[in-house]
């Protein structure tokens, strides 16, 4: 009842979003863009130019802003996660609502158990927790509104859970491609209602958030995935188009700019992988093939779910041996009809390359609507691009920056160091004709936005970064390993 009551108040007292809210993983339509126009800030650190700070658990899901409430989640201890609301301008805590987990599985150790970014608007709060499924709480209480249990993912090479919760119009967007159950739901904002859902077991994993792109014949939601850009209707889930122009995964999500998508991607073939982590690992005999055990003592303790082997590791057993070797590695983790780039049998390892696409085709759009595609040895597997005035900007580990113009996918400059040699999992965000790029070993490189490479400042705030820095209210928010920042 009270989940009811709290779910009608939230209906009636409907507030809209603000111009300069944060309000989903890296802001408005995940592009990383903020469209205020307030001075932020150039040269700060831990203690300069911090506004306010707050202790958090450890976690690397973004902060979102959204009617003047900052929303970030953190592991308050090994079993129990937390969602939490500031007040924008004093850090004041509203509210912390706190959940049990329930038994984890073991994730790799640059990973957090709290990974995932919340999304928000003037009356809720929407959290994906790998154990919880996703809710809906109260933006100014945090009280329940409601939860929608989904399945819990599993994923082989324990990348562990990381997809986020998106908003568009009245639905809450949620894509989760796991080794097990593949999906794409979307949801009634109030009531929690399912909406549709698309059946993405022809998917491997993929961690590509969607994006809405406007056409002449409307709105359509766009996907990247295992080999293929889907193109999705918002009304029914229908898959609109296909352009079979990706790889074996995707981790970055696509940028949409005056009706283009743009995509970086890296990746590599799916038999290298599944050899070089488990074949390789230490647990395994580095033989070139894959058996049942091998797989069964890279995991751990906990089984292999027998679903996981009759969807993937039997059906690419041909010969029926007991192992996989050579092609048999495609043919098992790869969805028939559906080989992605970078098989086996094309002896090719690894690719990288940039492209854009134009939405609004209609089946198979490969020769119609790729604008153009190009290699390039400088993207990120994770780090996405941000695409700006007719430019993208590419950061890699390392510290390595390429840009080129949007026209065309010509290069402007790079590889060029931007001064700070750090790993990279957060992607860069840009406000005020600045360009902010937070790196794991602390640093926060700022850059001009321009045509030509120009660190404007190297800012160090003491701890790890790998969630997005979110822009709202002429300010800046960056979630450390343990902190909230707001920096002016």
């Amino acid at each position: 009842m009270r989940c009811l009551l709290t779910a009608m108040i939230a209906a009636a007292i409907s507030v809209p979003a603000l111009a300069d809210d944060w309000p989903q993983f890296r802001g408005p339509n995940c592009s990383g863009i903020s469209v205020e126009t307030a001075p932020l800030p150039v040269e700060f650190s831990a203690t300069e130019g911090v506004t306010w700070s707050a202790d958090l658990g450890d976690g690397i899901g973004s902060p979102v802003v959204a009617a003047g409430r900052v929303f970030t989640t953190g592991m308050i201890d090994e079993q129990t996660v937390g969602l939490y609301a500031f007040d924008v301008k004093t850090g004041q805590q509203l509210w912390v609502r706190k959940w049990p987990t329930g038994d984890l599985d073991e994730i790799h150790k640059t990973n957090s158990h709290a990974a995932t970014t919340p999304a928000a608007d003037a009356n809720r709060v929407y959290f994906y927790f790998s154990t919880l499924g996703l809710l809906a709480v109260d933006a100014k209480t945090g009280a329940d509104v409601w939860q929608k249990d989904l399945p819990v993912p599993y994923f082989v090479f324990k990348w562990g859970a990381g997809m986020s919760p998106v908003l568009y119009d009245d639905l809450v967007l949620f894509c989760q491609d796991d080794d097990l159950a593949p999906a794409f739901y979307a949801f009634d904002k109030k009531t929690g209602d399912l909406r549709w859902k698309d059946d993405r077991s022809d998917m491997a994993v993929n961690y590509s958030h969607p994006v809405v792109a406007h056409t002449p014949t409307g709105d359509e939601i766009v996907i990247g995935g295992t080999g293929l850009l889907v193109g999705y209707d918002p009304k029914t889930g229908k898959r609109l188009w296909t352009a079979r122009t990706l790889l074996r995964n995707i981790k970055t999500t696509p940028v949409v700019q005056d009706g283009v998508i743009y995509i970086s991607l890296q990746s590599g073939g799916i038999a290298n992988q599944w050899l070089a982590s488990v074949d390789r690992a230490e647990t395994g005999n580095s033989d070139g093939k894959l058996t049942k055990d091998e797989i069964q003592a890279f995991v751990g303790k906990r089984p292999v779910p027998e679903a996981f082997y009759k969807k993937t590791f039997d059906r690419g057993d041909l010969n029926k041996d007991g192992q996989l070797e050579g092609k048999e590695l495609d043919a098992a983790f790869l969805s028939p009809g559906n080989f992605a780039g970078a098989t086996f049998e094309s002896k090719n390892p690894a690719d990288e390359y940039i492209l854009a696409v134009k939405p609004g085709g209609r089946g198979d759009v490969t020769k119609t609507h790729v604008l153009w595609k190009h290699p390039t040895k400088y993207t990120d597997h994770i780090v996405s691009p941000l695409i700006a005035d007719g430019r993208m900007l590419l950061i890699k580990g390392g510290g390595i920056a390429t840009c080129f113009e949007t026209e065309s996918g010509t290069p402007l400059y790079g590889p060029e160091r931007i001064q700070n040699a750090g790993d990279y999992f957060a992607s860069p965000v840009m406000g005020d004709g600045k360009i902010y790029v937070a790196s794991e070993n602390g640093n926060v490189v700022v850059l001009k936005n321009a045509a030509d490479l120009e660190v404007l400042a190297v800012n160090d705030v003491g701890e790890a970064i790998l969630a997005n820095p979110a822009i709202s209210d002429g300010a800046l928010f960056i979630r450390t390993r343990s902190k909230l920042l707001r920096i002016d």
